[in-house]
């Protein structure tokens, strides 16, 4: 199985290619292996690549002016992480984007994606989509942070992504959540009490 065969299969979700379009869409596509703690995207330098993980783990995250972290995004495999204005705008970015695991990434340049778009055109199809499904999550968290307790967003969360609960750092699934580790800590303390 070709390294790229995981986001191939996923494209094919949403499109048909000719064989001819795939291996010139696999031809547009670098792997990039990550170690541990490695930053792929910094602020005040623009984001180059759309960034699929095809095996580990990472997180986007901010720094406020107070020097406290936010994580604005995490993804393992299957999931796409980048400062999304920064590329499509190609201005300076505003998120670090880091490894929380040794990770394999398959990067798209920006420039590959221009040509993508131009010589197939039914990839116009594939980010359309795809951006709206990013839009309809974002919705979905931006209303359970306004709506939503601690303990009921933290419900959701663990019932929506399972697989993370045990491999993301808790300060980082705390900080996604919006509250403190220790806070977290209460949360899931309380938790198994109840179970």
């Amino acid at each position: 199985m070709s390294d790229f065969q995981p986001l191939l299969d996923y494209v094919k979700t949403f499109i048909e290619l000719t064989k001819e379009e795939e291996a010139y869409f696999l031809s547009l596509l670098v792997l990039t292996k990550v170690k541990k703690r490695q930053l792929i995207v910094q602020p005040n330098f623009v984001c180059q690549h759309m960034n699929y993980v095809r095996e580990g783990a990472m997180r986007s995250y901010l720094v406020d002016n107070k020097g406290i972290e936010h994580t604005i995004a995490l993804a393992i495999e299957g999931g796409w992480i980048n400062d999304c204005n920064s590329y499509i705008f190609q201005e300076p970015a505003t998120f670090f984007v880091q490894a929380l695991e040794n990770s394999v990434i398959i990067q798209l340049s920006y420039q590959s994606e221009q040509l993508l778009l131009a010589n197939i055109p039914q990839f116009e199809r594939f980010f359309r989509i795809t951006a709206r499904c990013e839009v309809a999550t974002i919705q979905k968290r931006v209303l359970s942070n306004i709506s939503q307790t601690a303990e009921q967003r933290y419900e959701d969360f663990a019932m929506r992504y399972p697989a993370l609960l045990n491999r993301i750092p808790q300060y980082a699934i705390a900080s996604y959540l919006g509250f403190t580790t220790e806070f977290l800590s209460k949360i899931r303390n309380k938790k198994l009490k109840k179970g």
